[in-house]
């Protein structure tokens, strides 16, 4: 599956996990909404929750800062869905829910989606990577054996509750 991210540059280019995994070619930076490919968009702000069914060639997410992460900014062509509940283990928003870095997220995306091997890869340049895998190991095993969005947001449901 191609991993792809439209790059605001918003963010601490020291701190930028999108550049980084361009650095290692494990995802393709756009640094134009309009060269951004078709494709699964993960989007806080869209109303299905990303599933097994959601499967396709491509993912695509947005590297910004998260105070600017505005619904306007997810303009982008395509399949939009949200991660479901997990907590974050990069060093700046660790044990957070919901507040994950590009490489969390497509990740996430990642397992959902039945991509594990993919998503130990990408994680793989990041020393709190494999801590990601750990701290969310359960729900994303559940949300990888959920059929449609409706199933994965009635787990997401029990985390919340």
């Amino acid at each position: 599956m191609e991993c792809h991210a439209y790059y605001e540059g918003d963010d601490d280019p020291e701190k930028c996990t999108a550049r980084r995994l361009e650095r290692f070619e494990l995802v393709t930076l756009h640094r134009s909404m309009g060269r951004v490919p078709y494709g699964v968009v993960l989007n806080p702000h869209a109303e299905r929750a990303l599933s097994p069914a959601d499967a396709a060639d491509r993912l695509v997410a947005l590297d910004c800062s998260w105070e600017s992460a505005g619904e306007a900014a997810f303009a982008m062509d395509g399949v939009h869905r949200a991660l479901p509940f997990l907590v974050a283990a990069n060093p700046i928003n660790f044990g957070r829910p919901f507040r994950l870095t590009t490489v969390e997220a497509l990740a996430g995306a990642l397992r959902i989606l039945g991509e594990d091997d993919h998503a130990t890869r990408v994680l793989e340049p990041f020393r709190w990577g494999e801590t990601f895998l750990e701290l969310n190991e359960e729900p994303l095993d559940r949300y990888a054996a959920c059929a449609d969005s409706t199933e994965v947001v009635a787990v997401q449901s029990e985390y919340l509750e």
